[in-house]
């Protein structure tokens, strides 16, 4: 939705001099906004962050020609592609009588894991994760960290043979993912994730997510 806040010139310089980040992506412009709201979904589901539409790659801020009309696409597209629905705020600032920025304000969400659904039939959709300047598609055993992380339910596990062997390994390696602890322990697929999830949700490990495997540690 659009608010009367306003954001400076001088402050969309200043975010853009600093790079893409953990918060923060450029758009040169939307061509797709159905591909832009998985930025969208990877904020909701991390920190929350800015999207600044109208920044070239070489970090001008040029802005858009039809900004608002931009705004106005990809306003749209969060509405339709995001569930649950997401709540963020949208600026127009302009450069001259033909030219804009536009900036969307993502908030992080309470109602985690956001997903992206691109076709009703294809449901639950996908989530996404925001991890340094990328955003990237959350796992199973993320995705149910999201889901658990903020409720207030107290949660304990029985440490036992699998546990030890994990711990062992991490003491010696410093990290581990599920198919390593699957071999070492020599568990299956289903349970090591349930292992893991448990372990993260309980404060025993961290995880940090990854586009090609997660990996764990242990937390300090």
């Amino acid at each position: 939705m659009k608010t009367t806040y306003e954001i400076s010139l001088k402050e969309i310089n200043e975010w853009v001099k600093k790079g893409e980040h953990q918060t923060l992506e450029f758009k040169k412009k939307i061509a797709h906004p159905e591909k832009v709201v998985r930025e969208v979904v990877a904020f909701a589901n991390s920190q929350g962050g800015k999207i600044i539409i109208g920044v070239d790659d070489d970090r001008t801020v040029s802005g858009l020609r039809y900004a608002e009309e931009e705004q106005y696409a990809l306003e749209e597209a969060i509405k339709r592609y995001c569930h649950p629905p997401i709540h963020f705020t949208s600026h127009l600032i302009s450069l001259s009588e033909k030219k804009g920025v536009v900036v969307f304000l993502i908030e992080e969400s309470l109602q985690k894991p956001h997903m992206v659904i691109e076709n009703p039939e294809m449901l639950p959709g996908k989530a996404y994760v925001r991890v340094n300047d990328k955003s990237i598609q959350a796992s199973k055993e993320m995705r149910e960290i999201l889901k658990h992380s903020k409720k207030n339910k107290e949660l304990r596990f029985q440490f036992g043979e699998k546990e030890a062997k994990l711990m062992q390994h991490l003491a010696l390696h410093g990290s581990i993912t599920k198919s390593t602890f699957c071999k070492i322990a020599g568990i299956p697929s289903a349970v090591a994730s349930r292992t893991l999830v448990l372990l993260v949700l309980t404060n025993v490990l961290r995880i940090h997510p990854d586009d090609k495997e997660d990996w764990y540690v242990a937390k300090e």
